[in-house]
């Protein structure tokens, strides 16, 4: 099917991304949205009062993010839009993208500002009050790194569901390498020309205000506290857990940033694009689900049904970009699917740029249309998997407008 909803081209941006602890690391990860999705959309003259409708995507709590995404629209600019706040973990971008779609698909809108973003550094301690406890004593968690080492279906940690593809897939250490060594490539495609590829989407150079958003702290001119792996180094890794497969070369980091695209039907689109001759549309979008503790499958079921809404199949996609935790992830999606995994992320990935969490997909597909947009058109699919065993993807076009 081909969804009512459009992006439209160039009507969408990404920070760079920061590693945690990095330049980023003390900023309200919502205010900071905010603050960098007032002054591109006003660099793209895109008023934002033109939106009544908006999603926020956001899996780590921040002080008041209870009120979500009216709170951001008013600091937009946005003061009548009004909208849900969504947290799916990793695969919070791909829901997030098709709550706008449906919202304009159903008529309730004719634009949506779609906004993802998380700081994982500095995340929250919480504390759940339990009177009747043992001594009036209640539970408490570290959001970021309790729920990175626990899944409460099972009590294992991330790797764990990792550790247990590769035994079950075969897949060895040296294997995941070779793909770190590719997507490393990749990610240095993007980095030519002075950040050529980058800088087609990226703010860049991006002033990084001081906690009250009064002065510049300091400017990014792209990603923070990257790790380009070499041969060499990866050869002196051993396995995070023992006994297993996975090193810290084989796994993306935590980090900070946002990222948002523009939704809008055709002629709101024609409106806001920064090239009227470049359509881009949504064909379909699909979710799955892992047996527990498989996390990295998941993306094989919700590809499939994404491919399936759009009346398409593996071979006739153009591009494919993965969100990639784990460099296994992209062997056993090309295992079970056909798709080349060496032709995957042509121009980077979360493995290497890192994982924010709300944003990493939006990125993700935004590289995704400009790869397309490069080639002169055609397919793109973007799959991503994401706590709880789960994951989403969605199909795209771009053509000519």
């Amino acid at each position: 099917m081909t969804y009512i909803a459009e992006i439209p081209y160039g009507a969408y941006w990404s920070t760079p991304f920061s590693r945690w602890q990095g330049a980023l690391a003390d900023l309200h990860s919502i205010k900071l949205a905010a603050h960098v999705a007032k002054s591109e959309l006003a660099r793209r003259e895109i008023d934002p009062a033109g939106f009544d409708f908006g999603v926020l995507g956001v899996s780590v709590p921040q002080k008041h993010s209870f009120y979500g995404f009216p709170w951001l629209g008013a600091l937009v600019g946005a003061d009548r839009a009004t909208g849900p706040a969504i947290g799916q973990a990793c695969a919070t971008s791909v829901r997030c993208l098709l709550t706008g779609a449906q919202e304009i698909e159903t008529g309730n809108t004719d634009a949506a500002l779609v906004v993802t973003c998380d700081r994982t550094s500095n995340g929250p301690h919480l504390y759940y009050p339990n009177p009747s406890g043992p001594g009036g004593t209640g539970d408490n968690e570290d959001w970021v790194m309790g729920n990175f080492s626990c899944d409460p279906n099972g009590g294992h940690a991330m790797v764990t569901t990792a550790e247990n593809v590769a035994a079950k897939h075969g897949i060895t250490t040296e294997e995941q390498h070779e793909v770190v060594l590719r997507r490393t490539e990749q990610y240095k495609a993007a980095l030519a020309d002075n950040r050529a590829f980058q800088r087609r989407y990226m703010v860049s150079p991006m002033d990084v205000p001081t906690h009250n958003f009064r002065k510049t702290a300091t400017t990014l001119e792209g990603d923070e506290g990257i790790t380009l792996s070499t041969i060499e180094g990866l050869a002196i890794l051993r396995p995070v857990v023992k006994g297993g497969t996975v090193t810290f070369g084989g796994q993306t980091h935590p980090a900070d940033g946002n990222a948002t695209v523009v939704m809008a039907t055709q002629s709101r689109a024609r409106e806001m694009s920064a090239n009227p001759n470049i359509r881009v549309r949504v064909l379909g979008f699909g979710s799955g689900r892992a047996d527990t503790a498989f996390m990295p499958e998941a993306t094989i079921p919700a590809a499939k049904a994404a491919l399936k809404q759009a009346g398409l199949g593996i071979s006739d996609m153009n591009a494919i970009n993965s969100h990639n935790p784990f460099a296994l992830n992209d062997i056993v999606f090309s295992r079970e699917t056909g798709a080349d995994v060496m032709a995957m992320n042509n121009y980077g990935c979360s493995l290497i740029w890192g994982h924010p969490q709300g944003p990493t997909g939006m990125r993700s597909i935004i590289e995704l249309i400009e790869e397309l947009a490069m080639r002169g058109g055609g397919y793109g699919l973007f799959e991503g998997c994401a706590a709880g065993d789960t994951a989403m993807a969605v199909v795209i076009n771009v053509s000519d407008g």
